[in-house]
């Protein structure tokens, strides 16, 4: 896996061991990014306060600072998924524009420091099939964590059921196994 654009592009990305992830190929991340950069109702990743949950690798994350993000934080539980995220953002210099948040997702809890929210582009991708996308953004909208203006990019299954209520769908895109849904608060 590599960066697909921007200043780190073509960089490489390390990935976690073992089958516990499921990395967003560069193709499907080339395409989240090109909807977020030429769609009227995205918000600019110019100065973006993003975070990636359920970071695997970071991926998401590593492409939204390429491309102009300020800041990404970074929720994943899976220590050789952790390890590689602080691989890679030490291996791209990254200090200071990432933290590693090690808590469960669907307990988001909240520590001051840990975050620099609201944020304007939150990328979603569970385990599939699992639901788990459910509770994140009850903790998201709990903590006030999501910005007035922000959109949130979950990835699931293109066989799982999505039940939305108080979200818009902006997009809806398959590529492959996956369903990416572009979405904000209605």
């Amino acid at each position: 896996m590599r960066i697909v654009s921007g200043s780190m592009r073509g960089r490489n990305i390390a990935t976690p061991s073992g089958r516990n992830t499921r990395p967003t190929s560069d193709q499907t991340r080339e395409s989240i990014f090109n909807i977020l950069a030429h769609a009227d109702w995205a918000p600019t990743l110019d100065g973006a306060i993003v975070t990636d949950i359920f970071a695997g690798s970071g991926a998401l994350g590593l492409e939204a600072i390429s491309r102009g993000a300020e800041f990404c934080l970074f929720v994943e539980t899976e220590p050789k998924a952790r390890a590689a995220i602080r691989q890679n953002i030490e291996k791209m210099g990254l200090f200071g524009k990432c933290r590693l948040h090690r808590h469960d997702a669907t307990k988001l809890k909240i520590a001051p420091g840990n975050l620099r929210g609201p944020f304007t582009h939150i990328f979603m991708d569970p385990p599939y099939n699992k639901g788990l996308w459910r509770p994140v953004l009850g903790k998201l909208e709990e903590h006030k964590l999501i910005a007035d203006d922000g959109v949130i990019i979950l990835e699931v299954s293109k066989e799982e059921e999505i039940e939305l209520r108080g979200y818009e769908v902006l997009a809806d895109k398959i590529w492959g196994a996956a369903r990416v849904l572009f979405l904000n608060k209605s």
